[in-house]
């Protein structure tokens, strides 16, 4: 009741924290028989509500017992289908043993359950697939031995893909792989427990791989981002529309980059300089790359800003509006959440969570302030107290749009006093998307 209970509240935060979780090859969820799920992990504790919010079925999880350092913890995760695992060099907790905590995953599957694991054991925000561990692979393939093979266990690879883990209205690519049949390596296991354990593992990792945008070393991953930032666009007619197509993209950049290395690796240096000059050049400008790709005709840029700004007065009074009942509670969770943690990989799962406190906290005490001076009837109440986070959400996208403009007015700008720099700033972007296509 309790997992339920919170599933729906955690859902409601992450729909309205990230802009688009997208689910690719959903058809490869299985919903029946015993199932392990293993996914990477660069957000941590925002990856298993992610998972648990895609996956429809209740998950039971594997997660470090320093977490369950209190009786209170230790009831309220257990309630929420957490399995606690003393990792190695984070010391013992009290009252968690590792073998009762095998067990327990062993009886999930054999009642034909769900259990997430992350492989890689620890969260980084990055692209690079770290190091798997091969305790995963050992549960697996003892619970399916121990059933004569009749199981039927199935370990499915997921992808989480972040365009930006930490950010608020970024976007998620849940990219479900192809399911790994456990009984097909039982029997290298059972003559030989460390090689079979090792081998099922490096199956993890290259079916991880593939739904995936992995990355050889953190500078790869950099140099992919910045090339990306450079080249995209939403002007031109394979302007990325979706999270699935800014994946693709970046992968695509990767690739190139992984081909280069191979085969003509000079051009590397080549690429690196090219974005350098690049990025001098935007940063002195201060302007958005994909506008380069607009035409620019100097009547319908006015006319559209014209436009733009009808919008933003009659927009202006619910902006304000949404502004004066959400920026206390955004600024307060700016503050609280860096004092708390200095890893930017909990940013994102503290964001939801403490929003999930603050602003319904925030809507009473405005409607209580409200009752003092006019007092409200049911239906008003109901009406205020929706508005404020419609607004909310509306003073975001107002704000982002006045930023648009005001890059779109100063690109306007550039182009009559400084054409030449411009045009010679987007042969130099061309050159560089001319190494991806």
């Amino acid at each position: 009741m309790l997992y339920q209970f919170l599933k729906l509240i955690v859902g409601l935060g992450i729909r309205l924290y990230y802009k688009e979780v997208r689910v690719k090859n959903k058809v490869n969820f299985k919903t029946e028989g015993p199932l392990i799920i293993i996914a990477n992990h660069p957000n941590t504790l925002m990856d298993a509500m992610m998972l648990g919010y895609v996956y429809k079925q209740p998950i039971h999880y594997m997660a470090k017992a320093t977490l369950f350092d209190s009786k209170f913890k230790m009831w309220l995760l257990r309630s929420l289908n957490m399995i606690p695992i003393n990792r190695i060099g984070e010391g013992r907790v009290k009252g968690v043993s590792n073998q009762d905590s095998f067990e327990a995953c062993y009886e999930v599957l054999e009642k034909g359950k769900t259990l997430v694991v992350f492989p890689e054991g620890t969260s980084f925000q990055e692209r690079q697939l770290r190091q798997l561990k091969s305790g995963t692979a050992r549960i697996a393939l003892t619970v399916e031995s121990r059933n004569q093979n009749k199981l039927g266990l199935i370990v499915l690879p997921i992808g989480l893909n972040y365009s930006q883990a930490e950010k608020f209205k970024s976007s998620v690519l849940v990219n479900v792989g192809h399911g790994i049949s456990v009984k097909e390596y039982t029997k290298d296991f059972e003559g030989n427990a460390s090689a079979g354990a090792k081998k099922l593992t490096e199956q993890f990792r290259i079916r991880l791989e593939q739904v995936l945008v992995n990355s050889d070393n953190k500078n790869e991953e950099k140099l992919v981002d910045r090339v990306a930032r450079i080249i995209e666009s939403r002007y031109t007619k394979e302007g990325l529309e979706n999270i699935e197509e800014e994946m693709t993209f970046l992968k695509k950049i990767r690739d190139g980059l992984d081909d280069y290395k191979v085969t003509e690796a000079w051009k590397l240096e080549e690429i690196q300089l090219l974005v350098e000059k690049i990025e001098w050049e935007i940063n002195k400008w201060d302007i958005r790359t994909d506008f380069l790709d607009r035409r620019f005709r100097s009547r319908m840029f006015f006319r559209q800003v014209l436009f733009s700004g009808i919008f933003l007065i009659i927009g202006l009074p619910l902006f304000v509006f949404g502004i004066t009942h959400n920026i206390l509670q955004f600024k307060l969770t700016d503050i609280i959440i860096p004092k708390l943690t200095k890893d930017i990989e909990y940013y994102a799962p503290m964001a939801v969570m403490l929003g999930l406190i603050l602003y319904p906290l925030f809507y009473y005490g405005f409607i209580e302030l409200m009752n003092t001076f006019y007092p409200l009837t049911f239906w008003k109440w109901l009406i205020y107290f929706v508005a404020m986070p419609l607004s909310g959400l509306f003073a975001y996208f107002f704000y982002r749009y006045l930023k648009h403009i005001g890059y779109k007015w100063k690109y306007i700008f550039l182009m009559i006093r400084q054409k030449e720099v411009m045009l010679s700033l987007k042969e130099k972007r061309e050159s560089l998307r001319r190494y991806f296509v």
